[in-house]
């Protein structure tokens, strides 16, 4: 991905030691609507920044035990915010992070910058790194990137044939067309749920074969089951 501005190079260097990395980008047209940058101006593109697996993990666990309340009530949101926000400000960008108003499509901003698209469990699938990935924010910028068009590949479920994600899960769950999100909860809230899916992670999750390599490691996992608000 090259660009006029900024400079992705120093960015990506800046990144790296957090385990993070940049995760395509968005134009906008000019008669789109865009989000706004600190002086009122519409952003001519956002950069979206991630992780791929468990590669933040090692970083914001160090951080964590940093923290005399251990990163707040919100752990790895502030700790996104503590990495992101001085790399905006180096490159003199705004910034927008997935937890905070006002609230930007980021899963929009992800299907035009990688082409993905949804699972049947609601997230978005990646053709190498399947469900396990994520955004931890995206950096705007007045002007608009050089673009170099993703590759575009094929929906990883539409040439999947057995489709575990949607027999595996104890409570049901998870349909073709629709996550049941009530289903989900209130198995996690029995005894089955919490020594199941609360303890190692969504089972439906792990039974897709797409990325599992990069399957987070067993404790990201139960910190992210612990984060439900169940």
């Amino acid at each position: 991905m090259r660009a006029r501005h900024p400079d992705t190079k120093n960015i990506r260097a800046a990144l790296g030691p957090h385990g993070l990395f940049l995760r395509g980008f968005v134009n906008f047209a000019g008669d789109e609507a865009a989000p706004r940058l600190a002086d009122g101006r519409p952003a001519g593109s956002v950069l979206l920044v991630g992780n791929v697996g468990s590669s933040l993990w090692p970083a914001f666990s160090r951080w964590r035990e940093t923290q005399p309340d251990r990163g707040g009530d919100d752990p790895l949101d502030n700790w996104s915010k503590a990495v992101l926000r001085p790399v905006a400000a180096a490159v003199d960008a705004a910034v927008w992070f997935p937890s905070d108003p006002p609230w930007q499509p980021f899963q929009q901003w992800a299907m035009r910058a990688e082409g993905l698209k949804a699972s049947p469990l609601g997230i978005l699938i990646h053709p190498v790194y399947g469900l396990w990935h994520g955004y931890r924010g995206a950096l705007g910028f007045a002007e608009r990137l050089e673009e170099e068009p993703f590759e575009a590949r094929p929906h990883p479920c539409d040439r999947c044939p057995g489709k575990p994600c949607l027999t595996t899960c104890p409570a049901g769950a998870v349909h073709a067309g629709a996550f049941d999100v009530p289903a989900c909860r209130s198995h996690l809230r029995t005894a089955e749920g919490q020594s199941g899916c609360m303890l190692s992670g969504c089972l439906a999750r792990a039974a897709c074969p797409v990325g599992a390599a990069y399957r987070y490691d067993d404790a990201q996992l139960r910190f992210h089951m612990a984060a439900l608000s169940l």
